[in-house]
């Protein structure tokens, strides 16, 4: 009879920047300080744009929806570790750590897409600039928004398939998984 790995994780420890008590308030008030000035320098961003009608172009449409996806971005991480830093429990469950990278996953794909999309509509500005406001009309940048939604939601989970995961548990052979 062939003996198999049976470690069941139910959660993973987090070893942040540094254990050192001493410096945890400053590493709190500095990451603290940029995830404030992230969320309101987009948030400025996105208030200005969707404020001064003469903004409403694909480019700022797409500028607005890099600076939500940042706001996104920021926010599925920075609050965890600010929380850790604060309250020293440096626990997370194996769910909430695969929903974690999932989300930062999912928001970096839509990302690099958007960026994408801002090439083609600078291709097109550049290239074709007697047709732009025909080719890149409201209804093509909102499809091309919710594509790039689509696929980074449709592509992005394949990694955390149940196989995936349980071979990288197996492989790690350690319950307390190290990130």
């Amino acid at each position: 009879m062939e003996s198999h790995n049976q470690t069941a994780v139910s959660q993973f420890l987090l070893h942040g920047l540094s254990d050192d008590t001493a410096l945890q308030p400053v590493i709190f008030t500095l990451f603290l300080f940029m995830c404030l000035v992230t969320i309101l320098g987009n948030l400025l961003i996105i208030l200005m744009v969707s404020s001064d009608p003469h903004l409403h172009t694909p480019k700022y449409f797409f500028l607005c929806n890099l600076s939500f996806n940042d706001i996104c971005l920021s926010t599925c991480t920075i609050p965890r570790m600010l929380v850790k830093l604060q309250t020293q429990d440096q626990r997370i469950t194996y769910t909430g750590c695969l929903c974690q990278v999932a989300f930062v996953i999912v928001f970096a794909f839509v990302e690099n897409l958007l960026l994408e999309v801002v090439k083609y509509d600078h291709y097109v500005a550049i290239c074709h600039s007697l047709m732009y406001t025909f080719i890149m009309n409201r209804r093509l940048c909102v499809l091309l928004f919710l594509s790039c939604l689509l696929i980074s939601i449709t592509v992005a989970p394949v990694p955390f398939s149940d196989g995936a995961a349980s071979v990288l548990l197996h492989k790690s052979g350690n319950s307390q998984l190290l990130l």
